[in-house]
């Protein structure tokens, strides 16, 4: 029963957005990784499938008991895998309704017009896009240094091969080689398949493995050393624990997840990274009133909303497109966080962000936001040389960031930044100090290290 019940929580985990399928997979502690990730890889290839027979069979109304998670697993080891060899209660209940399951699996055969199963699986992209995303590393600075990470990476027999000049240059990595991200000062790229979770760097929390497109909100962000930041929809925490490397820990970290469960997760996660920063909180983010005194400081938000996901590529192989009805509740609400976040009154930077590829959720938000909001705060053009830009959809757009595999050779991926314009503080005057805009981040430098001339008028800092 161990095994599907662990399944079961690693596809909840995915659900919830807490990390990759590798990560939770060794996250669980079940004794037998391999079987563990097999099992949950293949019920993920036939997701869509398992979907269908179930609902065809009404498995989950007959039985109450079982959740939409260990359900699938357990259908799919039924039907697909090794026939139930273990499952305890869980086991009895899906037997009894072997009959109606593969009733429903030759039906959609029929429908299907395939002899067998491998036939039902609907052709997909997904497994080609991940193969094109390399293997990123963040080095945590908050417990050692680039240049010792690299010495150490030597020495276990890899080939550093220096700063990348050209994204070009990524795709071509093979075997035990590895660049320094041309974008990213504390970034190192590896091989697609190359797997560190078993590594004692990993393990001692001295590198985070997060995909370069999850690693640009915080490092555009760029908090100066001392500020007080607000991570708003902060687990399972890769950002989070970037943010306090950003700070250096010398500053605060507000961050909010309304999940307990993801908190907990993220909070084990914190002090393996050497987070000492950061109050955590179980709270809606929307529920936090703008103007308590705890806040009043806060001049940088973090905002990454539940989103659809669709930008990921290794998530839920088979999952098909976001319905429009989802799009729009997920856009409503994306609306409203990013809305409460402008009301903090000393609030100066935001990072908008989204592992969405849908407009709706992403251009479309930031442009209904930027229409209440547009006097006091502007889009700011980050990243000039970023070859991937935000879909044309209003004037300005083209200073947000996309993401996806073709283009920049990592998971799907959407960023806006907004400042508060100089003649706007919290109380409507001018004393702010000024902001600088974002350039491309060099070796040894953060992304503020230039400061550019601002159009009057428009909504994007050129």
């Amino acid at each position: 029963m161990a095994l599907y019940t662990a399944a079961a929580s690693v596809l909840a985990g995915l659900e919830r957005r807490e990390g990759a399928l590798k990560t939770l997979v060794y996250k669980s502690r079940f004794q037998n990784i391999k079987q563990l990730y097999a099992l949950v890889s293949e019920t993920l290839r036939y997701s869509p499938v398992l979907d269908s027979i179930m609902a065809g069979a009404c498995l989950l109304k007959a039985e109450k008991k079982l959740s939409p998670h260990l359900a699938k697993v357990l259908v799919y080891d039924l039907l697909f895998g090794k026939g139930l060899k273990c499952g305890g209660r869980w086991k009895v209940l899906v037997q009894k309704h072997r009959a109606r399951l593969q009733a429903e699996l030759a039906r959609l055969k029929v429908r299907k017009k395939v002899s067998c199963n491998e036939d039902l699986l609907a052709p997909t992209e997904s497994g080609n896009k991940a193969s094109q995303v390399p293997r990123y590393v963040r080095v945590n600075t908050l417990k050692t240094c680039m240049d010792d990470v690299v010495d150490y990476f030597k020495r276990q027999g890899y080939s550093y091969l220096g700063r990348a000049s050209r994204m070009e240059e990524l795709s071509s990595l093979s075997g035990k080689q590895f660049f320094l991200d041309p974008h990213l000062p504390e970034l190192l790229v590896f091989p697609s398949q190359t797997d560190f979770h078993e590594n004692r760097l990993y393990i001692t929390g001295h590198i985070i493995l997060q995909d370069k497109a999850s690693c640009l909100p915080a490092f555009l962000l760029s908090p100066p050393l001392g500020s007080q930041v607000i991570d708003a929809c902060a687990a399972p925490g890769n950002k989070t624990s970037h943010l306090a490397a950003i700070l250096k820990n010398k500053g605060q970290i507000f961050a909010f997840d309304l999940d307990p469960k993801r908190l907990a997760t993220m909070s084990t996660m914190l002090v393996r990274a050497g987070v000492t920063c950061c109050e955590l909180a179980s709270e809606d983010f929307l529920a936090v009133d703008p103007t308590d005194p705890k806040f009043s400081n806060v001049s940088y938000i973090l905002l990454d909303p539940s989103c659809s996901g669709s930008g990921m590529v290794n998530r839920q192989a088979g999952e098909s497109t976001p319905s429009m009805e989802r799009l729009r509740a997920l856009a409503a609400f994306q609306r409203k966080a990013l809305g409460h976040a402008l009301r903090f009154p000393a609030l100066r930077r935001l990072v908008y962000s989204t592992c969405s590829v849908e407009k709706e959720e992403n251009e479309a938000v930031v442009w209904d936001v930027l229409q209440e909001h547009g006097p006091v705060f502007r889009l700011v053009n980050v990243l000039p040389s970023w070859p991937h830009r935000g879909l044309a959809t209003f004037p300005g757009a083209e200073c947000c960031l996309r993401a996806c595999p073709t283009a920049t050779l990592t998971n799907g991926f959407f960023v806006a930044v907004l400042e508060r314009q100089l003649e706007h503080n919290g109380q409507g005057s001018c004393s702010a100090p000024p902001i600088k805009a974002e350039v491309d981040g060099g070796e040894g430098r953060g992304p503020c290290a230039t400061r550019k001339k601002r159009r009057k008028k428009g909504p994007c800092v050129q």
